[in-house]
């Protein structure tokens, strides 16, 4: 789904897994989610010194099978990744083998 997708709220409760990055705060209500989805919160805004995520978690919390949480959901994963491949890019520059282990 993107911007333009007509009935957003119908398409998104047809998924079992989803994905919000819109950076638009709480837009993915309860009337976004099915029971039992799984929802990703990637979404990032700043609002007076807060960071909010896309889910409005509170109240899609209690009807999902699970909800990653912003802050604190998936930006210490991104991070993580972003490490490993910074690594990975210097030690591929460098002729740099990588550890044993």
């Amino acid at each position: 789904a993107h911007s333009r997708t007509e009935d957003l709220a119908a398409v998104c409760r047809s998924a079992d897994i989803l994905i919000s990055a819109v950076g638009s705060p709480h837009i993915i209500t309860r009337d976004f989610v099915k029971p039992e989805a799984m929802v990703f919160d990637v979404g990032v805004t700043r609002q007076q010194g807060r960071i909010i995520g896309d889910v409005d978690f509170d109240n899609v919390e209690p009807i999902v099978a699970g909800v990653t949480p912003m802050p604190g959901g998936t930006g210490p994963m991104t991070v993580a990744c972003l490490l490993e491949n910074t690594l990975l890019a210097a030690r591929l520059q460098h002729a740099i083998p990588k550890a044993q282990q």
